[in-house]
């Protein structure tokens, strides 16, 4: 079966409360996750990320700290099979501290700020453990 190439951007939107770094993790299909989607056409991979990180979550302004990593999962869908490369970006929210609003029609129930530590043990997904990991490095560096 042929995979369908698919390109995504997503951020670890973050922000500072005490000296501890919390990121804003997203409840989507009952399994916490970063924001993320397809990068559009004509669009580059940072405006993608930029714009999923405040579709998502409701949070803005926000711009790009630093890139952080890319990861790549196959998954199937309707007897047909993709495989996803998501380019993953630390991004800086200003330290926001208004209400989010998570996009309820991608099936984002609920927004939740969490210290980088909580967020490594509640992520889902293992690829997801390994961007917080990178995110945690350049912030603590």
């Amino acid at each position: 079966m042929k995979v369908q190439k698919i390109k995504a951007a997503g951020g670890v939107l973050f922000r500072f409360n005490n000296s501890l770094a919390e990121i804003l993790l997203i409840q989507r299909n009952g399994f916490w996750d970063l924001p993320k989607g397809k990068v559009e056409n004509g669009e580059s991979i940072e405006e993608a990320a930029l714009r999923e990180v405040v579709e998502e979550t409701g949070v803005e302004p926000v711009s790009i700290r630093s890139y952080l990593c890319e990861t790549y999962h196959e998954y199937s869908q309707d007897g047909e099979k993709f495989g996803k490369t998501t380019y993953w970006y630390l991004i800086d929210t200003d330290n926001f501290r208004g209400e989010t609003s998570p996009q309820q029609d991608e099936g984002i129930t609920k927004t939740d700020w969490v210290h980088l530590k909580k967020a490594f043990t509640i992520a889902h997904f293992d690829n997801l453990k390994e961007v917080i990991g990178k995110a945690n490095k350049v912030l603590y560096k």
